[in-house]
């Protein structure tokens, strides 16, 4: 069915959450057993207060997830989207994952919603460097900035060229697709709504059900990521 839809549509928009990189072997955020908010206070690693006054947790949590980035990559179903956006089957993807994954597969459409940990900036001058200096306990600029990763920190507002991005491709779109995302955070949250109410179908393939699968055209649940993708690409070029 979902393969019959993307050779209808005319565009396609893609949204990817959490469960779309845990497939990677990456934690998420929120789940039971593995989130990574489990034991962790995210006002206290995780945002602007922990940069300025708790600045070597803030290090170390970086550090490590830098780290889980180096033993991890994209898997089948990134790379089955990058070959969809060649093909012309999906015109853009919103994710809401820092993991550079998208942009490593080879898509090129991609507004990050949260920034990216593939790179690290200078606080004062906001020169970018490569994210290994982290694991290097290189932290900071020849300016004499603090280096901090290139994400959107609790306490900071979302990038607003990304926000006015992903609005646009969902207000175009006839077909969105909902890849692992909750569907628990905004603004994200919103774009499926959006594109369902200007007359897109709206997919939503996630492990667990979300609060707008009764919104959903077509809803899967309990299924790798990258299984679903491969059955539907293998239905398109057969």
């Amino acid at each position: 069915m979902l393969h019959k839809l993307l050779k209808e549509s005319v565009y396609t928009v893609v949204l990817t959450g959490a469960g779309m990189s845990t497939e990677s072997g990456l934690s998420d955020f929120r789940s039971f057993q593995k989130g990574l908010w489990k034991h962790k206070n995210p006002q206290q690693i995780a945002s602007t207060y922990a940069l300025q006054h708790n600045r070597t947790e803030f290090i170390d949590f970086y550090k490590m997830r830098i780290a889980a980035l180096q033993n991890c990559e994209p898997h089948q179903g990134h790379h089955i989207l990058a070959k969809w956006e060649e093909e012309g089957n999906i015109q853009s993807i919103i994710t809401q994952n820092v993991d550079g994954f998208h942009h490593q597969a080879g898509s090129k459409r991609v507004a990050e919603l949260h920034g990216t940990l593939r790179h690290i900036r200078c606080q004062r001058c906001h020169t970018q460097y490569e994210n290994n200096l982290y694991l290097l306990n290189q932290y900071e600029c020849k300016c004499g900035g603090f280096l901090r990763p290139s994400v959107v920190l609790f306490g900071e507002t979302l990038p607003y060229e990304a926000i006015i991005e992903a609005e646009k491709e969902s207000n175009q779109a006839d077909l969105f697709i909902v890849l692992g995302s909750s569907l628990q955070v905004a603004p994200a949250n919103h774009f499926p709504i959006e594109a369902k109410h200007t007359g897109a179908k709206l997919v939503i393939i996630n492990m667990e059900p979300t609060d707008f699968d009764e919104e959903a055209d077509i809803v899967i649940q309990g299924r790798q990521i990258g299984e679903v993708l491969k059955e539907v690409d293998e239905a398109l070029h057969c």
